[in-house]
């Protein structure tokens, strides 16, 4: 089941979408700016959270792997979320369907709705600054070049990464009221 939402408002929205991503995605003229956020979106498929749910506990003990599991299975109900949804809107990537927009490194998967990777940064980050507070200022700098990366490599539209935020962040919020790290 495919969904699919018309109207002006809907319109002028696709428009602005599909501008904005045409002006960020020439960035990839630059080899160096291609390079980077190739870098930046490898790390943040996964590998740069793995690796902080590894070093978590190695520094911190039972407090850290307590996180890291906190963080873990929060990451799979963000991933089946995301799935879903994916599944149900199935809106083609930005290059699929304009010319003007290049496509900076391979898509995992064939839609763009919503951006995953921003998703599950946003949900890791806020989820990892409620255990380590210290931790905000990285790892908020870390998820906006992700969610930027997305629609500079003309993988996803500013509003796949917007919502793919919303998303992320209210699955931390749920999760976060499951577990309240400040009684541990």
């Amino acid at each position: 089941m495919k969904l699919t939402i018309y109207g002006p408002a809907v319109s002028a929205l696709s428009r602005w979408d599909k501008s904005l991503t045409v002006t960020m995605n020439r960035c990839l003229r630059w080899r160096a700016v291609c390079s980077f956020f190739t870098i930046i979106s490898k790390l943040g498929n996964g590998r740069f959270w793995y690796a902080l749910m590894l070093l978590l506990p190695a520094i911190h003990g039972w407090y850290g792997l307590t996180a890291s599991f906190h963080m873990g299975t929060t990451a799979l109900f963000t991933l089946f979320i995301y799935k879903s949804v994916k599944g149900i809107t199935q809106r083609p990537r930005p290059g699929a369907v304009h010319e003007a927009i290049q496509q900076g490194t391979a898509a995992l998967d064939e839609y763009s709705f919503p951006s995953g990777h921003t998703m599950h940064a946003v949900m890791f980050t806020l989820v990892a600054v409620e255990w380590f507070p210290a931790l905000a200022i990285p790892l908020g700098g870390f998820t906006s070049l992700v969610a930027a990366s997305r629609v500079v490599l003309g993988l996803h539209y500013p509003t796949d990464v917007v919502l793919g935020a919303i998303f992320g962040g209210f699955i931390a919020f749920l999760s976060l009221q499951l577990v309240s790290v400040s009684s541990l």
